[in-house]
């Protein structure tokens, strides 16, 4: 934490020469802090079709194991004091319980979302002058390769350091060092499990595995947004995590996303034109199976999007990785691949040699007289062929349908169902040999804010 405590020295000395507060007195700032909340009620299923799981790839039988449903409850209270002399004070609380789990919801789920108890996921000092704001401790990021993903019970969280600032014009340059990581449950952050997370020096590397955790030091990132050009955005993002721990070796992992998205506002629509490249530059390796991965590699991806035509939506989403290498797209599963799918994530799409391809069709129900109703339906492909002396290949092929609907009668009041049938094929080429194996998930999500 040493980058957080010269920057807590930056930050008092900066305070000590502005008048630009809103409160009078701490007493003031605490008074007249505001406090808001959510309460959660999920319930997540899964399904498996049986198949012949003794000569199966250990890829495949790791998915099928995970089998079963669960029922989760949440409360997230969130508090944030009033400016005092520029300077706030956030915490966030979460807490889960899982009342109903069995045996098999425990197994199944207990790297994301089977662990009751609470966790203070934000707990930060704040500071903003002018053009610039603080934070020191934890706290939610959301960047491109630095990002905590919300799509469980637990939303993931780290600890550390950030500070943005927008005096360029058009322009927002973020920095940012991170101490710790909190997962989604203690067994995803390689404790015993059945808890709630806490924070660790280790963290979902995505690309790497979406639910294992690894042991790292300290990451540092910088992240530029720039909008000069009218309807161009463009946007850069490097971070460095050091020494982290695969089980293989120790080693220093850097990752890195470049991004352009125009905007063409048409006659009674808007289309889009979007360009991402990313990647990871470290000497990390995984070795399962006496199978060696390798993730000094990148991916190019690119996507065309029609939105706001008489309340329909469409977008097609086409990525590629590198040949011999996968990618790490960066910390936290929120660091998705653009060709990520809505229930079974990118994963898939981060492997060596594999071309991805997502097609999305929405609509918004308003446009029909129904308010707070939009639907989407999605398909994705993600095709690996084998890599170097690899001798097996895998092609995951998915179909999914969303529905969220924000209650009109009761404001705050959200309901949300997502449903994904993924086929994965395995192919072993030393004896040639094909596997098969068909997961179905269902997620449904109750949330009130207030």
């Amino acid at each position: 934490m040493k980058l957080a405590r010269l920057s807590l020295v930056a930050i008092l000395v900066a305070g000590i020469g502005t008048t630009s507060f809103a409160a009078d007195t701490l007493a003031d700032a605490f008074k007249n802090g505001k406090i808001k909340g959510e309460l959660r009620a999920w319930y997540f299923d899964k399904d498996t079709e049986k198949f012949n799981s003794s000569t199966a790839p250990t890829s495949v039988i790791k998915d099928a194991a995970k089998t079963g449903s669960i029922f989760d409850t949440a409360v997230i209270l969130n508090y944030v004091t009033d400016a005092l002399y520029g300077f706030t004070f956030g915490a966030t609380m979460q807490s889960s319980y899982s009342p109903f789990a069995n045996e098999e919801a425990k197994v199944t789920f207990k790297d994301d979302m089977y662990g009751s108890g609470a966790v203070l996921s934000e707990a930060y000092l704040g500071y903003k002058i002018k053009n610039t704001t603080a934070k020191i401790g934890r706290q939610f990021i959301s960047t491109p390769v630095v990002n905590g993903s919300g799509s469980r019970i637990v939303k993931e969280s780290f600890e550390g350091a950030t500070i943005v600032n927008s005096d360029i014009p058009a322009t927002t340059v973020m920095a940012g060092f991170i101490d710790k990581f909190q997962g989604r449950t203690s067994a995803g952050m390689g404790a015993a499990e059945g808890d709630a997370p806490n924070f660790e020096k280790r963290a979902i590397f995505l690309g790497m595995s979406a639910s294992t955790t690894y042991l790292f030091d300290d990451a540092y990132t910088l992240a530029v947004i720039n909008k000069s050009i009218p309807n161009l955005t463009v946007t850069a993002q490097y971070a460095s995590a050091n020494d982290v721990n695969s089980g293989t070796n120790v080693k220093d992992v850097n990752m890195y996303y470049t991004e352009a998205s125009y905007l063409l506002p048409m006659n009674g629509f808007k289309l889009k034109f979007e360009l991402n490249y990313r990647g990871s530059d470290t000497d990390l390796k995984i070795t399962k199976s006496g199978v060696t991965t390798t993730f000094d590699g990148t991916q190019t991806a690119g996507r065309i999007s029609l939105s706001e035509l008489a309340g329909f939506g469409a977008s097609l989403t086409a990525a590629t990785t590198s040949k011999d290498d996968a990618v790490i797209s960066g910390m936290g599963n929120g660091a998705s691949s653009w060709t990520a799918t809505l229930v079974k994530a990118s994963s898939p799409s981060l492997r060596a040699n594999t071309d991805s391809y997502r097609i999305d069709v929405t609509y918004d129900f308003s446009k029909a007289g129904i308010s707070g109703l939009k639907g989407i339906l999605q398909h994705g492909v993600a095709n690996q062929d084998r890599v170097g002396s690899n001798p097996t290949s895998e092609d995951y092929s998915s179909y999914a349908v969303g529905v969220a609907y924000a209650v009109p009668a009761l404001k705050g009041l959200s309901l949300e169902l997502q449903y994904e049938k993924q086929e994965i094929e395995t192919t072993r080429y030393s004896n040639n040999t094909k596997f098969t194996a068909d997961l179905d998930e269902l997620r449904f999500r109750a949330n009130y804010k207030f």
